[in-house]
């Protein structure tokens, strides 16, 4: 079977990739409006990923020597395009790093360009035949070649393969509605909350133990609302903020984490305890799902079947 070449590269990091050949930029499959001067900058930065390159090479390869342009600005305004279309900022860079007065490096975790699929053409020659003769002189069908079933790469700090986002994102949301249902169930019954404590706490103790479920409540209403959020419009910088604020998160969690001791009278202390060790390893699931679908940029990859996870320096 003759097949076309095609000189197609892709090159995949995070949620986005970039089409060599055409200059499309992609993220999750819809392209973006990103052209000219601005596909170029990221192109050579992909290409030398990890690699610093410097403002005079950038220069060359974009600007002929004989064209009179203002080319810190041209270049500025470039790179400044480059990373609005990939959510990226100077300050605390994911994607585009800038090195003062030398020039840029592109930091994130990048795929090796790879040959974009194509239609093989049906032209079969007839040295290359299907069907093999048989020693009778008949012929039979021959066996094609299986395709190599694709592996996932692997996440570079977790030594896991990345599932799809979509299924990490989703039970991430899920364990926050699940939040947010504790903490509306606790507000709307909060009699019963403080008869239940009434019955195994001194007076002090119930009233401690209400006023705490009223105050967590209250902060974790807004909390779980603006993680729920964040996830669902796939906020890009999700998973730096939820390092910082993860902490809190996790002493909140712990907290609430014996609310089914107050659910023993009912359904056993045995169902109670299973319940709330369950409730004590959430937080840390929390973590790991954000870890796995906003891989953070910088870490050192690894090479899984031809995927190279480039290491940042």
């Amino acid at each position: 079977m003759a097949v076309q070449p095609n000189n197609n590269r892709i090159a995949r990091f995070g949620v986005f990739e970039l089409d060599f050949s055409t200059g499309e930029l992609r993220k999750s499959g819809v392209r973006l409006r990103l052209q000219g001067q601005p596909v170029q900058v990221l192109t050579l930065l992909l290409e030398r990923a990890g690699d610093i390159v410097t403002r005079e090479e950038l220069r060359q390869k974009l600007w002929a020597s004989d064209t009179f342009v203002d080319f810190d600005h041209s270049l500025n305004t470039a790179i400044n395009k480059v990373r609005e279309a990939l959510g990226d900022s100077a300050a605390s860079p994911r994607f585009v790093e800038t090195l003062a007065r030398r020039g840029y490096r592109f930091i994130a975790p990048v795929q090796s360009p790879v040959q974009a699929p194509v239609e093989p053409t049906a032209t079969i020659s007839t040295a290359q035949s299907t069907e093999a003769p048989t020693g009778d002189g008949g012929t039979i069908p021959a066996a094609l070649p299986r395709p190599e079933p694709e592996t996932a790469p692997l996440h570079p700090e977790l030594e896991v393969p990345i599932p799809r986002r979509g299924l990490t994102r989703g039970l991430f949301a899920l364990i926050q509605i699940m939040y947010l249902c504790f903490y509306l169930a606790a507000l709307f019954r909060l009699r019963e909350v403080q008869r239940i404590a009434d019955s195994f706490l001194p007076y002090w103790g119930a009233i401690t133990l209400t006023v705490a479920v009223v105050v967590t409540a209250g902060v974790g209403i807004p909390l779980r609302c603006y993680l729920l959020s964040a996830v669902g419009f796939d906020y890009q910088r999700l998973d730096e903020k939820f390092r910082r604020m993860f902490p809190f998160v996790l002493a909140l969690d712990q907290l609430w984490a014996i609310a089914p001791f107050l659910l023993a009278e009912n359904i056993g202390f045995g169902a109670a305890f299973a319940a709330s060790a369950g409730l004590l390893y959430l937080p840390f699931s929390e973590r790991t799902l954000i870890r796995l679908a906003y891989v953070r940029p910088g870490s050192r990859g690894r090479q899984v079947n031809g995927t190279n996870l480039t290491d940042s320096a």
